[in-house]
């Protein structure tokens, strides 16, 4: 089977560590629970995911040069 996570399409995806996810909640002023979802099934994850895992997700974009949204991992 192929690994889609490589593919020149799919956007870059990564763990956030605790520093960082804490800056990410502070600037827009939210919890953790108050971020879109993404399942853990889905194959652009990265393999260290884990259930309550924040993911960044960097994709290219023609308006801003990089856009980045933030997803919750869940089951």
């Amino acid at each position: 089977m192929a690994d889609v996570s490589n593919h020149e399409l799919v956007p870059d995806h990564s763990v956030l560590d605790d520093a960082e996810l804490e800056d990410v909640l502070a600037e827009y002023d939210i919890k953790q629970t108050d971020l879109p979802k993404i399942k853990r099934t889905d194959p652009g994850l990265p393999d260290e995911a884990e259930v309550g895992d924040v993911i960044k997700i960097e994709r290219d974009s023609r308006t801003t040069d990089r856009a980045v949204v933030y997803r919750l991992v869940i089951d």
